[in-house]
């Protein structure tokens, strides 16, 4: 079913051919108007517009090129959208990091984007990045990368030529902000603005790595042009305007908190508010103190909102606007956000990272009802079709029957970076994107996603998937086969539960196991319940069927 209608709005998306382009002319437009507020920091469009360019003069005088390729490991801030929209600019391409990352899962995503830069927050939520990132990839941890130079501030990452810490000091061989901007006072806003306005349409803008079935991650490559139209589109269906204030909860490392975000602001003139940490008391603070209207985000936040026991003491009268997504929605949250809280618009959408982040979305007076239990209708310049896993011929199920999700349009990848095999895999030779994802369509072309052919399930928002986290079990001594499953969590949605079969002699706990996948991998990922069995269930071929464990 395609988009069906030229969505609503002034179609100002049509105006830049590049993110950079994007900046400077919300810049001159909105001049005046409050941009970000960050803690005690309040800066103008125009102050924002100075400050990008002033870091792409930065990443110039560094030796940057168009193309190469920029790391970013950091939670939101108005350092990470300076930072990155200032690389951009320059023409590199941004390599957002999850911040949930250890270390060993930041170095291999640095290492196969071969990142020439890379900006990294000091301590967050009481780790220090650059001290895990220094564990995983200090001395001795470059073999497996072959021949390279390891000038850089990492051997293990030898294409790293500069690592920036975003605070006022940073170790040894690492540079601090205030050093790094300062490197490019020397570069004049005339070679700025020509590297600027160099940036081609079609050129990559972002590479987001996410992990797939086989464990490892993959690089989707989406370009400039694409990102503009589709949250330009996202603008206009969710009725953002210039004024509005945008509390950005949603973590700028995934494509919705960056681009639904901080890019869907920037062609609508709203005030970013953005915050680092989900805790619902800042939250309700925040909404409060600066009058947020628009916030975007998983059920669970809407949920947690609602439930707050101090609720009542916060005026959250200006929330107008609320989209979210990436679990099953409610319809008693629908119903709770509008008569409860007043919000008159609340919308559903449905994406991923291989369509630029969003497929479909529901159009601003649909229904509760199928805005609770859908995610809306394909975008304008998309079609999406549901087919019969396995089934090659792409022949379209009709309404109603469940099956594989597939996506083509403008909005998807031009595949996964220097890995062919896995495009191959994701890209039929027409050009539709197979999702993994299963869905129903309706007459109406409303999508609803029932489940996932890849087992992914979502933590609080987050995607998590059980190979890669068996693939981290499986290096435990005392594991010697596991299986990972989600199961159904009251607070976050899903939660990981991990099926072990022991080592012969073994003698480890579930708390033992626990322990360790906290100390070993993003806390998303880790399994909340471990159950010991003495071999798991296999079909013919010798895969797991999923469906007995669960």
């Amino acid at each position: 079913m395609g988009g069906e209608e030229d969505v609503a709005g002034d179609g100002t998306y049509g105006e830049w051919d590049s993110i950079g382009a994007l900046v400077r002319s919300a810049a001159e437009r909105y001049a005046d108007t409050e941009a970000v507020v960050d803690g005690r920091t309040r800066i103008s469009y125009g102050e924002l517009g100075a400050r990008v360019e002033r870091a792409a003069a930065a990443c110039i005088a560094g030796g940057l090129r168009a193309g190469d390729r920029v790391g970013i490991w950091a939670p939101n801030s108005l350092e990470w959208m300076v930072a990155a929209l200032g690389a951009v600019s320059a023409g590199a391409v941004l390599v957002p990091l999850n911040t949930r990352f250890k270390g060993a899962e930041a170095a291999y995503v640095l290492r196969r984007s071969r990142a020439r830069l890379l900006f990294v927050t000091g301590t967050f939520l009481g780790t220090s990045y650059v001290a895990s990132l220094r564990r995983a990839a200090g001395e001795g941890a470059g073999s497996e990368t072959g021949s390279g130079s390891a000038a850089g501030p990492l051997p293990g990452l030898p294409a790293l030529e500069h690592a920036v810490v975003l605070s006022d000091d940073a170790p040894v061989g690492f540079r601090t902000w205030k050093d790094f901007l300062a490197s490019g006072d020397g570069v004049g806003a005339a070679q700025v603005r020509a590297r600027a306005d160099a940036v081609r349409g079609e050129w990559p803008s972002d590479i987001v790595y996410t992990s797939g079935t086989t464990g490892r991650p993959k690089g989707a490559v989406i370009t400039h042009a694409q990102t503009l139209r589709a949250y330009g589109i996202w603008a206009d269906l969710a009725g953002l305007r210039h004024g509005d204030r945008y509390l950005i909860v949603n973590p700028f490392f995934h494509t919705f908190g960056y681009k639904a975000g901080v890019l869907a602001c920037l062609m609508r003139g709203a005030t970013m508010i953005p915050q680092p940490v989900f805790n619902v008391d800042a939250v309700l603070a925040n909404v409060a103190s600066e009058r947020v209207s628009v916030l975007p985000g998983p059920p669970t936040l809407h949920q947690s909102l609602l439930d707050h026991p101090s609720r009542a003491s916060y005026d959250l009268s200006a929330l107008r606007l609320v989209v979210t997504g990436a679990a099953v929605v409610p319809l008693r949250l629908v119903e709770r956000l509008r008569g409860e809280l007043g919000v008159r618009t609340v919308l559903t959408a449905y994406g991923l990272s291989e369509a630029s982040g969003i497929v479909t979305m529901c159009r601003r007076g649909d229904e509760p009802r199928v805005i609770a239990s859908t995610s809306g209708r394909a975008i304008t310049g998309t079609e999406v079709k549901v087919v019969a896993a396995g089934d090659e011929t792409g022949a379209a199920l009709a309404p109603g029957a469940p099956g594989e999700v597939l996506v083509r349009g403008f909005n998807v990848m031009r595949g996964y970076y220097e890995d062919e095999t896995a495009t191959a895999e994701a890209l039929t030779p027409d050009g539709w994107l197979r999702t993994g994802d299963v869905g129903v369509l309706d007459a109406a072309g409303n999508l609803r996603i029932t489940d996932r052919l890849k087992d992914m399930f979502i933590v609080g928002g987050f995607n998590a998937y059980p190979a890669e986290i068996e693939q981290l079990l499986g290096l435990h001594p005392d594991v010697a086969d596991v299986a990972v499953i989600g199961v159904p969590d009251p607070r976050l949605g899903e939660v990981g539960k991990a099926y072990v079969v022991r080592r012969p002699g073994a003698t480890s706990t579930a708390d033992d196991l626990i322990a360790w996948s906290r100390r070993e991998m993003a806390n998303y990922k880790v399994p909340r319940t471990v159950e010991f069995i003495p071999q798991l269930p296999r079909n013919a071929s010798g895969k797991v069927v999923k469906g007995e464990l669960r």
